[in-house]
């Protein structure tokens, strides 16, 4: 960001020093006759160079600045183009006493420079134009390949409201502060742990808090800048009920929370257009898997990727939950990138006899098996804030007017 600002406010003066250079070199064309071949080679390198950087400056302050990692190097070359056009508008500036200028007029503005002056200023400005070009036709190149990558990217198909930020799970709750503090700090100590199992499984009974859980964590891990992807199965919901839309779901949310693995999964579309049509297998190998794999751990902001997947006992097939875990559990061969899986549902059969065919590759815990007093503390938070909120809206709803004042 500091960087981002230093190139706009630097490419902002030196527009403003070009423009004033160019002003007195229409001056001196007009007034003085002798040097007119240099003025001209001066004001055209000018203009050229105030062009180059008015491109620069629509680039840095558009809505793909921050995506200009080679213009955003630029600060050194365009503060030494600041400084040679001051210099050269400071020299360009005729002596101001009045009395001077009204004594011998015209004949005092004279062009203060030597050929070899001129042609070593030309020359200075169009070494950095060339660098601010080389550096615009990079990031230039740079934005159209990440709109192809977009185009490409937008194509997989996404079920609809299954992420944890969409609109469906709009209005759905999250932990209350300081409820459920010891659990999500187990879960944020096993994502952080280098050697903790890939898998964490956050089982419990109906109405345990299991998708509250799922939401917070997402959101939390989001702000961190780690949350890969997250999809709450819903069972009855078309696309949220069954794998049609899993795998390309969780592959176009990594593709936009992690860029280190886009380029891969694009080339898996590439490779094959129809990717989304295979085997669940298939699909979960070429678009998660392998692109997880062969992401580099410098190009990395967090070395950790976490997937959230809430309510797995709804997926409707038991043959797919299964699957599912088989395919998480091979998530552990991921390269250098730390993939954490948060798959929270309830005890039911089918997800216990799944998580048994992975043998220990998750760890679990039991929601139903928490300790009374944390239970107790929770609830006591829960009602204190509901209550709060029923006498805030009672108070609102209330008419002053009309309210009686008992004595």
């Amino acid at each position: 960001m500091a960087e981002a600002l230093g190139v706009a406010s630097s490419v902002i003066a030196v527009v403003d020093l070009s423009a004033k250079v160019i002003s007195w070199c229409v001056r001196y064309a007009k007034d003085v006759k002798s040097a007119k071949d240099d003025i001209e080679k001066l004001h055209q390198e000018v203009a050229a160079f105030q062009d180059t950087t008015k491109k620069l400056k629509a680039l840095v302050e558009g809505p793909c600045g921050k995506e200009l990692s080679a213009s955003q190097q630029l600060v050194s070359t365009i503060e030494d183009g600041r400084s040679r056009l001051e210099k050269l508008e400071q020299q360009l500036q005729p002596p101001t006493h009045r009395k001077v200028m009204s004594r011998f007029g015209a004949r005092a503005f004279k062009w203060p420079f030597e050929y070899k002056d001129v042609e070593e200023t030309i020359q200075n400005l169009l070494r950095c134009r060339e660098n601010i070009s080389l550096a615009l036709n990079i990031d230039q190149t740079v934005i159209l390949q990440n709109v192809d990558d977009r185009t490409t990217l937008s194509q997989l198909p996404a079920a609809e409201g299954a992420s944890f930020d969409s609109h469906a799970e709009e209005h759905n709750p999250t932990c209350l502060p300081n409820t459920r503090e010891e659990l999500l700090r187990e879960i944020d100590s096993w994502i952080d742990d280098l050697k903790s199992k890939t898998i964490f499984w956050l089982n419990g009974k109906a109405g345990t808090g299991k998708s509250t859980i799922s939401r917070t964590v997402a959101r939390s891990r989001c702000k961190q800048g780690d949350l890969g992807a997250s999809f709450f199965f819903k069972r009855g919901e078309v696309d949220r009920g069954n794998l049609s839309k899993f795998v390309s779901t969780v592959a176009r949310r990594l593709a936009w929370s992690t860029p280190a693995v886009a380029p891969f999964i694009k080339s898996a579309v590439n490779a094959d257009p129809a990717i989304t049509d295979k085997a669940v297998r298939e699909q979960f190998e070429k678009l998660v898997r392998e692109p997880l794999s062969k992401a580099t751990a410098t190009s990395l902001s967090r070395p950790s990727v976490v997937i959230v997947v809430d309510a797995l006992d709804e997926c409707e097939k038991d043959a797919d939950i299964k699957l599912l875990l088989q395919l998480f559990s091979n998530l552990r061969f991921a390269g250098p990138l730390r993939v954490r899986v948060l798959v929270t549902s309830r005890p039911e059969l089918p997800v216990r006899l799944g998580f048994s065919s992975i043998g220990n590759a998750h760890q679990d815990l039991v929601l139903h098996k928490i300790p009374l007093p944390i239970i107790e503390h929770d609830i006591s938070v829960f009602l204190r804030h509901e209550f709060a909120n029923i006498r805030n809206s009672f108070n609102q709803g209330s008419n002053p007017r009309h309210s009686t004042t008992h004595l």
